[in-house]
């Protein structure tokens, strides 16, 4: 039996069971037929390290991968990019290679560079540029590139020209599925797996336009229909896919993590300025400031923070950082503190927030490679977090990277369809790691 996993980088319940937004007339009538359960992301629900833990049945502390980039230890700033090389576990590929089943992989993070597999792989959005090795095997790169031109990776899609933005998503789209298409038609598999980042993209750049409870919420005769587009377009594709299909293969609809309204972001390291956590030689004379070494005063400094769709904060440890004044013996009674601060941390307005602060060893069964010593979410997510300085207020009403429109939530999507099983239905919530062990399942391993 074949199997195909088709990921929805962002999908929410919200769009793909419930049908808010958007008419999905293939896929819709697909999914009665599937056991459908809302998916429990991992925690932090972000793209890297979600799909991996998808596909290798591990947390994100067994992997050792906290997100896209990581802190070089002993430095305030500067990071390394998770790549594949990072990835010491199996993935479910990679275990089908291994006992002889052919695969296909395309797109799914990150699998740059990619490694060998018996089957092909294209990797995905981390990929540096067109210009560098992204296929296994290598020669597939031409091929591809002779049919549908240089591949497109990523868009900018955190940009004011909207318009822009919609235009080279659309590209970027349309190229992938034909891609994927002509892979899944042309080659041979027993394993197929294709991740779409552009629906992460869309939700990013154009959410306020498409869902009318978004408290900036604009109505625009364009930009309102791009993230409908999108899955109009995944849904013909589909349509196109069911009919060459054997009828014998079992189909997965995913997503990594769901997708809700930013209201805002919360400035963490002016917060831990006005806290006395942080302390700062000479407070910036610009706003949105990237905090680095030499503007802290690291003789009084006791943690500092980076940003993103979660928070990690970074104690001044004595014997780990340059400059650390933390002795070991304070470490896990500062780190409560900050605990215990960073949860009671309230809105603007001092409206109550469902803030969720916890050490990596407190929510994983092991924590490998360069884990924070917090892990902080503001408002359930609806607050991103901004690691940048100079505002003067911890209280943002935009991304401080640049324009974002969404933030992620905890609830993905699931839709198996196995043609050897009856289930179907409402199944209730799943956790992303069960995912690894339903392929294998599938595929008899």
């Amino acid at each position: 039996m074949k199997v195909l996993v088709i990921g929805l980088d962002c999908t929410p319940p919200r769009i793909l069971f419930d049908k808010y937004g958007v008419e999905l007339p293939n896929i819709g009538e697909f999914l009665e037929k599937c056991a459908r359960y809302e998916l429990r992301s991992c925690f932090p629900p972000i793209t890297i390290p979600a799909w991996l833990c998808m596909f290798t049945g591990l947390s994100p502390g067994e992997l050792g991968i906290y997100g896209f980039r990581h802190r070089k230890p002993g430095d305030v700033r500067e990071s390394y990019i998770v790549d594949s090389r990072k990835v010491r576990a199996r993935t479910i590929w990679e275990e089908a290679s291994s006992k002889g089943l052919r695969v296909s992989v395309l797109g799914v993070p990150p699998t740059y560079p990619p490694k060998p597999v018996n089957g092909y792989m294209i990797s995905d959005f981390t990929t540096p540029g067109p210009e560098k090795p992204y296929t296994w095997p290598p020669w597939l790169k031409r091929e591809i590139e002779s049919r549908f031109g240089r591949f497109i990776f990523d868009v900018v899609y955190r940009s004011w020209e909207k318009e822009k933005v919609y235009r080279e998503l659309m590209q970027m789209l349309k190229q992938h599925l034909a891609v994927a298409k002509w892979l899944m038609r042309e080659k041979p598999w027993d394993l197929f797996v294709y991740v779409e980042i552009s629906v992460d993209r869309a939700h990013h750049a154009f959410w306020r336009y498409f869902d009318d409870q978004h408290p900036k919420h604009e109505k625009h005769a364009v930009l309102g229909d791009a993230i409908p587009r999108i899955y109009r377009e995944i849904d013909k594709w589909f349509g196109e896919i069911l009919s060459i299909l054997p009828r014998d293969t079992a189909v997965l609809i995913a997503s990594d993590h769901g997708a809700k309204s930013m209201k805002g972001a919360f400035a963490v390291n002016e917060w831990l300025i006005e806290q006395g956590f942080l302390k700062l030689r000479e407070y910036p004379k610009k706003r949105g400031v990237d905090l680095s070494k030499e503007m802290v005063d690291w003789s009084s400094t006791l943690a500092w923070a980076w940003g993103g769709y979660y928070s990690r904060i970074f104690v001044n440890l004595m014997g780990r950082e340059p400059f650390g004044v933390v002795k070991p013996e304070e470490y896990e009674g500062l780190v409560e503190d900050l605990k215990r601060s960073l949860e009671r941390v309230r809105g603007p307005n001092g409206e109550q927030w469902k803030n969720i602060v916890v050490a990596p060893k407190e929510i994983y069964p092991r924590v490998e490679g360069d884990a924070p010593d917090l892990m902080a979410v503001f408002d359930d997510l609806y607050w991103r977090a901004a690691g940048t300085i100079g505002w003067g207020t911890p209280y943002l009403e935009e991304n401080d990277r640049g324009p974002d429109d969404a933030v992620h939530d905890w609830k993905g999507v699931l839709a198996v369809y196995d043609p050897t099983d009856s289930l179907h239905g409402y199944r209730g919530e799943i956790n992303i790691t069960e995912v690894h062990r339903i392929i294998k399942g599938l595929l008899g391993l």
